[in-house]
């Protein structure tokens, strides 16, 4: 599988600090280095301004809201740069591809947000970019999840490649109880796809992160914060820390040793219970030579010593050629 869908800890770890920095810059710079520290793969942002993202006729209210909520150019770059020069990637969905021209150098892939999964004009934009896409699909049915997959493979070819797109399961709102996880649908989106799935995650605690990992998530993106504490704006709510990631990442070590290899074959550490875990045929009774063998006359017991259990119905109407005692080890040169 291709890089992009595989982290330096198994699954791909995005920390999303998105809005959460409020519209300010130097919070946002903090935010960013603690991820850095947090020792994640991306760190991810929403690139945007609120007049090309809400009409400020119908959605007055929230147009204000995101504008309180942008930054600059100039101040992405930096925080792009500053990812880059620490060793860890930068990410964003791009809410106006107008802005590609000076965000794409310091992208290797992008992110589709949920909100953006049916704005065909934006995928469409985003695919002739050239880059792997990372589609989160909350709000969304499977036939839209599908369709969007075949626009933007109608678009671009590359993305008929499994290392070039990607599908997260996610619920978009903020927080979600367990029950609106629904982590299951990323084997349905494999199975439909054939596509590399994760984990977006909007539940507090990471609880659910570990079970994505769990069952077979390659990518995994969680919200950021340097702490819940006094916060007003949603998403801190469901943002994990420093070192809350630092337990995330210990956690899924332990996934993965538990998760090992699909090749099953008696590994070294049993090697001593072969036998004495396992059973062989034994005489019940004492049985005297001349003996024709019926089932009345063994058993089965451990160790597996002598003739296997698996052989068991093969003595069944052999003739005893010398006398044996109950539960003795036998041998084939005992039959005829």
């Amino acid at each position: 599988m291709n890089s992009y869908w595989e982290g330096k800890h198994g699954p791909l770890l995005i920390a999303e600090i998105g809005g959460n920095h409020e519209g300010d810059f130097e919070y946002a710079l903090k935010l960013t280095d603690l991820a850095i520290e947090a020792n994640v793969d991306y760190i991810k942002y929403q690139i945007y301004q609120g007049d090309t993202l809400v009409s400020r006729e119908e959605s007055p209210q929230r147009n204000q809201h995101f504008k309180k909520f942008e930054l600059s150019q100039e101040q992405y770059i930096t925080i792009a740069q500053r990812c880059q020069d620490s060793g860890v990637g930068f990410l964003a969905s791009v809410w106006d591809p107008k802005y590609f021209f000076w965000i794409d150098p310091y992208m290797d892939f992008y992110k589709i947000g949920s909100g953006d999964l049916t704005a065909y004009p934006v995928l469409k934009a985003t695919a002739n970019q050239n880059k792997p896409i990372l589609i989160s699909t909350g709000l969304a049915s499977l036939d839209e999840v599908l369709s969007s997959v075949q626009y933007l493979q109608s678009v671009n070819e590359i993305y008929c490649d499994p290392q070039n797109l990607a599908l997260l399961q996610c619920t978009s709102m903020y927080p979600i109880p367990f029950s609106d996880a629904h982590l299951s649908v990323m084997s349905l989106y494999h199975q439909a796809t054939g596509l590399p799935v994760g984990y977006s995650d909007h539940t507090v605690g990471s609880t659910a992160l570990e079970v994505a990992v769990a069952m077979g998530a390659q990518v995994l993106e969680f919200h950021f914060t340097d702490t819940r504490e006094g916060k007003s704006f949603r998403d801190h709510q469901v943002s994990l820390t420093k070192d809350e990631v630092g337990q995330l990442i210990e956690k899924i070590a332990e996934i993965k040793s538990l998760q090992g290899d699909s090749l099953k074959r008696p590994l070294p550490i049993e090697a001593d219970h072969r036998i004495s875990f396992r059973r062989a045929v034994y005489p019940l009774t004492d049985l005297p030579q001349g003996t024709q063998i019926t089932e009345d006359h063994l058993t089965c017991l451990r160790p597996n010593h002598g003739i296997d259990a698996r052989d068991f119905d093969q003595i069944i109407g052999k003739k005893l050629l010398v006398d044996v005692k109950a539960h003795q080890k036998l041998e084939w040169n005992y039959f005829n």
